[in-house]
């Protein structure tokens, strides 16, 4: 793993851990891990490879990155008070988080240093997976999926909290938050 790969994974594990603590839900809850996961997807993804089952791996990841961050933001607590909408990740939330990504960082140690890279390559042929290309495409899709479906979840259930606070207790425009 390069520097730039360890600073990414990293940044993104301790952006649930910096919602441990309950914070006000603002713009930077939103753009900060899309970011991350914008950045990461313009360095890894030239092209999405889609000969032999190149698409059927990347879906399934995707699907595994969608269903832990539907499942994260659904754990994220959310409540309005004093005229704010506030979020903390529980201990749900915070596994979850951890476990996608601590996954994808261990499947990469594993294949570059545990001698995982011929288990994969054995894999791959068996199930017609056209070369690394497709695992990297796979794996970052999977966190793309992950943190966007997170953030949306999150962001739908602020809403119906936001509604609430501003039908009972008017926020002036300048303290409103996406």
């Amino acid at each position: 793993m390069t520097t730039t790969e360890w600073i990414t994974d990293i940044a993104l594990i301790l952006v649930v851990f910096r919602q441990l603590r309950e914070d006000r839900l603002d713009l930077k809850t939103f753009l900060v891990p899309l970011g991350i996961v914008a950045f990461v997807a313009y360095s890894y993804l030239d092209s999405i490879p889609t000969a032999g089952h190149d698409l059927v791996l990347i879906a399934a990841l995707m699907g595994v990155g969608a269903a832990l961050g539907v499942a994260g933001g659904v754990y994220t607590r959310i409540r309005a008070l004093d005229g704010h909408v506030l979020i903390k990740a529980g201990a749900v939330s915070a596994i979850l988080w951890v476990v996608g990504m601590g996954a994808r960082m261990g499947f990469q140690m594993w294949v570059e240093h545990g001698g995982g890279a011929d288990d994969v390559a054995r894999f791959s042929l068996a199930h017609h997976i056209t070369g690394e290309q497709a695992w990297v495409t796979a794996f970052v899709l999977m966190a793309l999926t992950e943190v966007v479906t997170r953030v949306a979840t999150i962001f739908i259930r602020s809403r119906s909290r936001s509604r609430g606070l501003t039908a009972t207790h008017p926020v002036p425009a300048a303290d409103r938050t996406a």
